[in-house]
């Protein structure tokens, strides 16, 4: 069962409609309700976008990338989830000049099991990942973003700087992550 963490995005209900739609069985919980001793009934989790910054709610997510990493149980950040992957591991984040909206061609740049085209996707962001640290490798960039598609070396942890909850080439990586 897949555990979708609604970290406040407004465009979780295009996830979860999407998730709904390819009978995808899925849970849905806010950090600030879920129970952490409950993650050991998901095989898999989602951790979506955000509004604003909140420090309990990076403390849960981070503690999920935690327990996903050490139990090797597959998990993709959307957005906030992706970079909040890569704070939780010791990367950076940085506020763009500019913040990032609509449409954006991203360009695959190694052999992955979620993407293996150049995808149209769509970005809606103001923060974006500045540095990885070593246990994550970039998997795809677009000519505003080093680091649209991050993976945690050895493992099915994924990220995203975009949202492909809102694109269809995003709903075939999302589709190709839950068959994982």
């Amino acid at each position: 069962m897949l555990l979708v963490i609604d970290n406040g995005s407004i465009y979780t209900k295009n996830l979860t409609d999407f998730l709904y739609k390819k009978n995808i069985l899925f849970e849905i919980q806010t950090p600030d309700l879920l129970d952490l001793s409950s993650l050991d009934n998901y095989d898999s989790f989602i951790l979506s976008g955000r509004r604003k910054n909140d420090k309990k709610t990076n403390q849960i997510n981070s503690k999920i990338i935690a327990f996903s990493i050490k139990n090797n149980i597959k998990l993709l950040g959307i957005c906030y989830g992706a970079e909040i992957l890569a704070l939780t591991l010791g990367g950076t984040i940085r506020k763009v000049s500019l913040l990032q909206k609509g449409i954006e061609e991203i360009k695959i740049i190694k052999e992955n099991l979620i993407s293996n085209n150049s995808l149209d996707v769509f970005e809606s962001h103001g923060f974006e990942i500045s540095t990885l640290p070593n246990t994550l490798i970039p998997l795809a960039e677009s000519k505003n973003c080093r680091y649209e598609i991050i993976q945690y070396k050895t493992k099915p942890i994924f990220g995203t700087q975009f949202h492909p909850e809102m694109s269809e080439d995003g709903h075939e990586l999302i589709r190709k992550f839950c068959q994982l």
